[in-house]
């Protein structure tokens, strides 16, 4: 994990020419520069364009910005530090409440809460934009690096999420989204789409983190999410320890998983580099599986089983050796012995009782994969391999794009 520290000296340097750089700020030059991009944000006109330099800035209270069509520029990831590690206000580092918004090229560090908060917007592009908690996998950092919620045509490219206490890089109750190109390291989940509705995910790397990448739905959320693309990424060694805060969503995830897929429908996996994760290199549970803090009773409306999962054309080394739970464990001792694992797909087993017949909960078009059903729902008592009605194919989901 990267510890990206500027001295003072040449923040004090760069901080001579601020005030030609960031739009709409005051022109007292000697006005501290987070000062300036307070009132900036705050003051922010359509149009504007909000340019950082290079240099580490710290704030002791979030950021706020609800202006349509502004644009938020740093000088790059590793050169454009807006620390808040002396936070004591403020549950976010940026809080946004716009449309037509992009920020790219900076990094925001040690928030209290969550790193960048977008939320109810359309239009999003986060490009370039590291999320760090510098102290590595803590129950007290923030729970989100990168949080889009409630958007629509969201992009979110090349960026860098660390260390957070739920998810690195998480999209929810949205719709038309693609991430692409993004790292996630040492967060529970590196990457998480819950709830929303058309996202295609490629691209990416999840290397350390809890549970690599998840597709999720969540009980008590109005919208119902589906039709999630999981496509050309590289999901390899997600096997460090849960750190979420008990109680909630994530804690409930493994350590050692991959690619995650829960209570989620119309899922397509493809052509991803998936190595090496302790307890399988694909998960699929549904909602009374997984048992999210502790809840049993759920909305009517709630669809808590997976449905039209359908993995293809990946490549799979290793994984399964050491699950994260001890049920887990003690499943894999029974099946495989103390020196075997579990096979690349793992299943609870959880269908809905009132399907029929031509419901396909999973399809395998994998040579050489085998999904193992864990037979959660009887007490796995007839856990085991049997892919007779999982050799099947889906439909192929349509390319997400972001002008519609």
């Amino acid at each position: 994990m990267k510890r990206n520290q500027r001295n003072n000296g040449a923040m004090m340097a760069l901080a001579l020419g601020v005030s030609s750089l960031v739009a709409g700020c005051s022109s007292k030059t000697d006005e501290p520069f987070e000062n300036q991009l307070r009132a900036s944000l705050e003051t922010a006109q359509p149009g504007d364009i909000i340019e950082i330099p290079a240099g580490q800035f710290s704030f002791d209270r979030s950021l706020v910005l609800s202006t349509d069509n502004v644009t938020i520029k740093g000088a790059g990831m590793e050169e454009t530090i807006l620390s808040f590690k002396n936070q004591v206000a403020g549950a976010e580092g940026i809080s946004v409440s716009a449309s037509n918004f992009t920020i790219e090229n900076l990094a925001i560090e040690d928030t209290i809460g969550d790193a960048l908060k977008i939320n109810e917007g359309d239009n999003i592009i986060v490009r370039g934009v590291r999320t760090e908690w510098t102290n590595g996998p803590d129950v007290n950092n923030g729970a989100y690096g990168i949080y889009p919620v409630q958007t629509t045509n969201t992009l979110l490219e090349g960026n860098v999420a660390i260390a957070a206490s739920d998810a690195g890089i998480y999209v929810g109750q949205s719709r038309n989204v693609i991430v692409r190109n993004n790292t996630a390291e040492y967060n529970v989940a590196g990457i998480e789409i819950e709830n929303t509705i058309g996202a295609d995910v490629y691209g990416n790397k999840a290397i350390n983190n809890t549970g690599g990448i998840l597709v999720f739905n969540m009980p008590s959320i109005p919208q119902r999410g589906h039709s999630t693309r999981v496509y050309d990424n590289d999901v390899n060694q997600n096997n460090t320890e849960n750190f979420a805060a008990p109680g909630t969503a994530v804690s409930g995830v493994p350590s050692g998983s991959g690619i995650m897929v829960n209570s989620n429908d119309q899922v397509e996996i493809f052509s991803n580099r998936i190595a090496d994760n302790n307890t399988a290199n694909i998960v699929i549970s549904s909602y009374f599986s997984a048992n999210f803090a502790g809840q049993r009773e759920l909305a009517e409306e709630f669809d808590p089983y997976p449905e039209a999962i359908y993995i293809y054309e990946n490549q799979f080394q290793g994984g399964g050796t050491d699950p994260g739970f001890e049920y887990l464990q003690e499943i894999k001792q029974a099946l495989y012995g103390e020196d075997g694992a579990f096979p690349d797909v793992i299943w609870d087993g959880i269908i809905n009782p009132n399907n029929d017949e031509s419901v396909k909960t999973i399809c395998i078009m994998e040579e050489g994969a085998e999904l193992l059903n864990i037979d959660a729902g009887n007490e796995f008592k007839d856990a085991g391999v049997n892919m007779d009605s999982h050799r099947c194919e889906l439909a192929k989901l349509e390319a997400i794009n972001l002008s519609s």
